[in-house]
């Protein structure tokens, strides 16, 4: 594994687009406000906190800079959307990052993501934020409430590091954990996204809309300054890493797809390709089961919190519990949010992660 500081920056200029960001020092200095105020303005916050295997001051030693200035890479505030019989559309095959709430399918392009990291939307009346790091390949949702999460251009683990407009709070993607500003500490609302293709999403919603090219930006969505998932090619090929991780674990390749899941106590991740040959992980973080289910159609993964005597089994039309079918998607469990992820990055946040590969 290298470390090649310049990477990012040099990927970036080959493909005419700024791409990362120089940042001037984040603090933990008490806020203004009241802590009261401080709140209102931030996002909110999560009913239960997630792991760090690090403390704070730790992460916030191991951040960086990109290359570009906050906002640098400009996040998306104004979406437009178009439906899935428009012009421009993306190919079948091309990555797509899928949300169904409120009833209605939405569909966002990595080849759109890539440049702009983040999407300030609003999904069945509620403000959240779609959010993708091209480095760890993370794709993952928040609540935002009141505010708007931008690119700081800062990075920790090679993980996109988001600030909220409201309090300059830092929140590495990953951890969706504040490292530094006044809500440190606090912990984001997330939902799933999924990672799956254009085609295969549409064929599941045909109705579904999608992210519009129209952005407001004048950006060449068919170039991705790293390289290429269909196929793959360039960084995501690739072993080497563009900023060294926070810790080295060879059970897998560097760039290795797993899937994770984080409860309070830990967390535990699957192989991708594992997943995809068994259907379900049965997996322990300390006295939490935890099940991760494979939705073949979507080629996506779905996290549960399970009791700790229920039979479950995958069969080739969905998932057996205690010998009764059901959709991957709507097992009878408690929703765990299951976050694809590069292997280096996985790892490096989660040093202590058990693994089924």
């Amino acid at each position: 594994m290298s470390h090649h500081v310049t990477r990012r920056r040099t990927m970036a200029l080959a493909a005419g687009t700024a791409l990362a960001g120089c940042l001037g020092e984040t603090s933990d200095a008490p806020p203004a406000a009241s802590a009261t105020e401080t709140s209102v303005r931030g996002p909110p916050p999560a009913d239960r906190g997630l792991p760090l295997a690090y403390d704070r001051d730790r992460l916030r030693e191991a951040v960086v800079s990109g290359g570009v200035a906050v906002d640098g890479i400009p996040s998306i505030d104004d979406p437009s959307f178009v439906d899935a019989s428009a012009a421009a559309l993306p190919a079948d095959g091309d990555v797509v990052f899928g949300v169904v709430r409120g009833g209605t399918p939405t569909a966002y392009p990595r080849q759109i993501l890539v440049h702009h990291e983040i999407v300030n939307d609003r999904l069945d009346g509620v403000p959240v934020s779609v959010t993708y790091c091209p480095l760890t390949g993370t794709t993952m949702g928040f609540e935002r409430g009141a505010t708007t999460f931008g690119v700081s251009g800062d990075l920790v683990n090679s993980n996109l590091v988001m600030y909220d407009r409201g309090t300059d709070s830092r929140w590495p993607q990953m951890l969706a954990t504040a490292i530094a500003g006044p809500l440190s500490g606090q912990s984001l609302r997330e939902f799933d996204l999924h990672w799956t293709t254009w085609g295969r999403w549409r064929a599941r919603y045909p109705d579904t809309r999608v992210l519009s090219r129209d952005t407001g930006y004048v950006r060449n969505y068919g170039v991705d300054p790293y390289g290429s998932y269909g196929p793959k090619r360039g960084y995501y090929a690739q072993e080497y890493t563009v900023f060294q991780p926070l810790t080295d674990d060879g059970r897998l390749p560097t760039k290795a797809v797993v899937v994770g899941v984080r409860t309070p106590q830990g967390a535990a991740a699957v192989s991708r390709s594992r997943l995809r040959r068994r259907g379900v992980a049965d997996l322990s973080i300390a006295d939490d089961r935890v099940l991760i289910v494979a939705d073949d159609a979507l080629d996506a993964a779905y996290g549960y919190r399970v009791p700790g005597e229920t039979a479950v089994t995958a069969d080739s039309d969905g998932v057996l519990v205690d010998g009764t079918r059901h959709a991957p998607a709507a097992l009878p469990f408690e929703r765990r949010p299951a976050v694809e992820a590069m292997w280096f990055a996985w790892s490096g946040f989660y040093p202590g992660t058990a693994l089924h590969a």
